[in-house]
Order: C-alpha cells, then sequence, then structure tokens
C-alpha cells in the first residue's frame, strides 16, 4: 500500500449529553407544571398524556444522542477501496477492486427525500454518506469520482 487516501465522515452532533440532559430537564419541569396546574382545576387526564410526551422526548433525544456514534471510514489504495461503517460498537467492512468500483450519487425518486450516494462493483454497492446533507453529499461524491475514477480506471491518488 503505497499511496492512500483515507476520508471519514461522521454526522453532525452537536447535542452533547449535558446539553440533552438539561434540556430534557427543563422541558420537563415546564410540562408537568402545566400539567399540575390544570390537573388542580380538575382536569386531571392531562397528566398521563404529558407523562407521555416525556416519554416520547426522551426517547427522541436518545435517538439522537446515539447517532453520535455513527462513523464511515473510506481507505483508497491502489488496488481497493474499502468502507468501514460503525454503528457505535456494531462494525460492518466493505471491500471492491477499485479498478472496477463506480461511484453513483442517485437522486431521489420523491422531490423532498435525499439523494443517495453508493460505491458499486459486480452486483454489490455499499451507501456512503447517508446522515450527510446534500451539499456534503455532492461534494463527496466529486471528491470520490476524482478519487475512484471511471470503471477500468484508476487515477493516481496523489492528485486527489
Amino acid at each position: 500500500m503505497n499511496n492512500a487516501l483515507i476520508i471519514r465522515i461522521a454526522p453532525n452532533c452537536s447535542l452533547r449529553p449535558q446539553s440533552a440532559a438539561l434540556f430534557f430537564a427543563s422541558i420537563c419541569c415546564v410540562s408537568f407544571a402545566i400539567a399540575g396546574v390544570m390537573a388542580l382545576h380538575g382536569m386531571w387526564p392531562i397528566l398521563p398524556f404529558a407523562g407521555l410526551e416525556m416519554l416520547v422526548l426522551g426517547w427522541a433525544l436518545r435517538i439522537s444522542l446515539r447517532r453520535r456514534h455513527h462513523s464511515q471510514t473510506i481507505l483508497l489504495t491502489d488496488d481497493q477501496v474499502r468502507i468501514e461503517t460503525r454503528y457505535g460498537e456494531r462494525v460492518e467492512q466493505i471491500e471492491f477492486t477499485r479498478h472496477w468500483a463506480r461511484v453513483t450519487l442517485r437522486r431521489a425518486d420523491i422531490r423532498l427525500h435525499p439523494s443517495r450516494l453508493t460505491i458499486e462493483s459486480h452486483g454489490r454497492s455499499c451507501e456512503v454518506g447517508g446522515f450527510l446533507n446534500e451539499e456534503e453529499r455532492r461534494a463527496l461524491a466529486g471528491q470520490l469520482a476524482r478519487s475512484i475514477g471511471r470503471v477500468a480506471e484508476s487515477p493516481p491518488l496523489s492528485s486527489a
């Protein structure tokens, strides 16, 4: 492996666990205070709904915080394209022969859905950058297309 290009991508997760806990606690205090006042005025059925809302909010925050541990590493060598995808502790790896790999950016079938960036070869494909926004995904597609080249073409990695 003389030449290698490593591209690491991860979702933009600016919410820290401490900030999420503070946000959740403050929203719970406000929600239960309002529900408590309403319950004192005879509208007690509001309390279970306030609890349910906070349960759903806590679940959504947990899912959002879990994304912090997702990442993808793309290793381009003279011969191979290796994609390592991490979902927390779980790691998936797929390798393609660089000479036969193809970068494809597919438009979404539905207008508001995101595009899909894939690296494909010999009937196998791997989606890359599913957590990126459209602009970042297009930029990554351009960088990968220049680095990998078209099928049966392998441009030098030093110019990437």
